[in-house]
């Protein structure tokens, strides 16, 4: 099976560097829309059997625009369980404020989660935001299906991306997070061990693939 993972478009909050975790939501920019076009006449090539999304309305809109460019018949099913990370007291906060009043803390969330004081912010654990999307995905063992499409979060998944990789909690940041509509892909027989096709990839962009 293999698993199509799309972060969401760039949001107005993105732009102005602020945290956005599952209780901060806001509207996609103008320029996602082209993005989003272009990965959706991407997906096409690809024979997509369902299409799940966080029930953020960023992503939610992402999924809709997506399916429509790619021209897939397919209901979207939404689910909580790919929200983004609950981030508690840093939601809304700006990026450079948060950086400044907290340097280490700041650094750990970005590169180092293994360092990372979620209880200081009242933000969710790695182990929270990592694991309900690890067991998400290990629903599919049940499922008729071989190519699913999955909507959500830049810190959320490239967390728990790495986790179903294997990896460490300090090293599941440690190459940065995903960027908005990047697309990583990953392949599993048992639900056990994944492999990584794509990583973080736009190539879509310029017609080429990695």
């Amino acid at each position: 099976m293999k698993f199509y993972f799309v972060r969401h478009g760039k949001t107005e909050w993105n732009l102005e560097g602020r945290f956005q975790g599952a209780s901060g939501d806001s509207p996609l920019l103008e320029e996602s829309y082209q993005e989003i076009e272009a990965l959706g006449h991407f997906l096409k090539n690809i024979p997509l059997d369902t299409i799940y999304s966080s029930d953020l309305m960023r992503a939610q809109k992402t999924a809709q625009l997506l399916a429509d460019a790619a021209e897939l018949d397919l209901d979207i099913n939404y689910s909580q369980d790919l929200r983004e990370w609950q981030l508690g007291k840093l939601e809304g906060a700006k990026i450079a404020t948060m950086t400044a009043i907290y340097p280490s803390q700041m650094s750990a969330f970005q590169h180092n989660l293994a360092k990372f004081n979620d209880r200081q912010f009242e933000a969710e654990s790695i182990y929270q935001t990592t694991t309900r999307v690890k067991n998400f995905i290990k629903t599919f063992a049940d499922k008729k299906v071989e190519h699913v499409l999955i909507v959500g979060h830049g810190a959320n998944l490239t967390a728990s991306i790495r986790s179903l990789l294997g990896y460490e909690p300090a090293l599941l940041r440690a190459q940065g997070g995903l960027k908005n509509l990047s697309l990583t892909v990953l392949e599993t027989e048992d639900f056990e061990n994944f492999n990584c096709l794509l990583w973080n990839d736009k190539s879509y962009l310029d017609d080429k693939i990695h």
